[in-house]
């Protein structure tokens, strides 16, 4: 299947592997992200895009957030890159109106003119949980309802 822009999926793919989805997990003791699977089959050409549905959705504790990057090897061998770079999953972002739903959009940089294949349930993209701090006077009491872009409509 060639990319779909992130506008077209085939649902019915979709749906069953949401049916058999595990969650984001460490490939070993020592590593700091949690692998994605991908939900669908794709590849992409030299400067392509697509915007995957992970199916995913985080529960993240206040003054905690998750960080989304592509994994290091596509990275290296194909210039998989996210579109923002780094994702970010604000701790309120599983309660807003989009229930959550965690969406990872990357392009193929490759400068070799390189193909990404990525079969459904390879792993693409990682996840990793990180504590930060605000300042003292810091008294934002507005709640996000929404997803993307959501916080400054």
């Amino acid at each position: 299947m060639k990319a779909t822009f992130g506008t077209k999926y085939d649902y019915q793919q979709l749906s069953d592997y949401y049916d058999i989805l595990k969650p984001p997990t460490r490939a070993t003791k020592g590593s700091a992200g949690y692998d994605f699977e991908s939900p669908i089959s794709f590849e992409l050409k030299s400067g392509e895009t697509i915007k995957i549905p992970t199916g995913i959705r985080a529960v993240i504790d206040e003054n905690w957030v998750l960080k989304i990057y592509s994994r290091s090897s596509l990275g290296f061998k194909y210039r998989l890159w996210l579109d923002n770079l780094t994702g970010i999953i604000d701790s309120d972002y599983s309660n807003s109106d989009n229930e959550g739903h965690i969406f990872i959009k990357v392009t193929n940089n490759s400068l070799e003119d390189k193909i990404v294949r990525i079969n459904r349930g390879d792993k693409f993209a990682q996840g990793i949980f990180v504590q930060y701090g605000t300042v003292i006077d810091d008294d934002v009491v507005e709640a996000r309802n929404g997803g993307f872009g959501s916080t400054n409509k």
